[in-house]
């Protein structure tokens, strides 16, 4: 099996969310990501996050550095805004016409410890290419965006045409029916879940396949592939959840 998306274990990722994770899920999908504490209690309180313990979690959340306070309540700060970012390049991944050639990245740098090697295989991982051997990257040249200028002191950038037919060099970078599978699953639940707490913790497990879609050509795909429906379901909740803040907004 291709090495490049998590397996599938036969059951949903599904972690409950604590009072840290109710707050960033709503920060995270709101545009600009600040609210006012007096819009944020009766949210979380929507997802049984008691007011005392919201307290506690953004008090801890400050000191940690993953907020900032503003005059009237809480925004995220710069490292979440890039998570941010790349969530939602997730839900709406900007593609560009396919014409055959490959992006190909190679590890140059030596010398490097176990951590920062492992920073850049996650790095590398996050611009959605996958590991065709050691030190040698690759992906369909699909994706309107530019590797991060940093990366270059690290690694060499090339434009490939392996000779491999597309499709099984694709099946064999990712295992695209299990990361098909996990999305149909999901789908079935989200279908399926009414409390708005299981709600929030199902979506929070939808973003969270949608940064391992590989965002291929369509026809590099399978089937049948869930990868639009999957991000079209996160992109109507994020605006009922939008459309709850505004709500709260004007209550007030």
């Amino acid at each position: 099996m291709p090495r490049n998306v998590p397996a599938r274990s036969g059951a949903l990722d599904l972690r409950p969310l604590s009072a840290r994770s109710v707050v960033l899920s709503l920060l995270l999908g709101t545009h600009p990501p600040e609210l006012a504490t007096r819009e944020l209690v009766p949210l979380v309180e929507g997802f049984g996050v008691g007011g005392s313990t919201l307290r506690a979690a953004l008090s801890r959340m400050v000191a940690a550095g993953d907020l900032g306070r503003t005059d009237a309540g809480y925004r995220l700060n710069d490292r979440l805004l890039d998570r941010q970012r790349r969530q939602d390049d997730a839900v709406r991944p900007r593609t560009r016409a396919w014409d055959g050639d490959w992006e190909m990245a190679v590890v140059t740098a030596t010398g490097r410890g176990p951590a920062e090697r492992a920073d850049l295989r996650t790095r590398l991982t996050g611009l959605r290419l996958a590991e065709l051997r050691e030190g040698v990257w690759l992906r369909p040249a699909n994706l309107a965006r530019e590797l991060p200028a940093d990366l270059g002191e690290v690694v060499q950038r090339y434009t490939a045409r392996p000779e491999r037919p597309a499709r099984e060099l694709a099946a064999s970078l990712w295992p695209l029916d299990t990361w098909s599978g996990t999305a149909r699953d999901l789908l079935a639940h989200i279908a399926g879940a009414d409390r708005p707490a299981d709600r929030l913790t199902a979506y929070a497990a939808v973003v969270r396949h949608l940064l391992a879609d590989p965002v291929l050509p369509p026809s590099l795909l399978p089937a049948d592939w869930p990868g639009d429906e999957l991000r079209a379901a996160y992109a109507a909740y994020q605006r009922e959840l939008t459309g709850a803040v505004h709500a709260r907004v004007r209550g007030t």
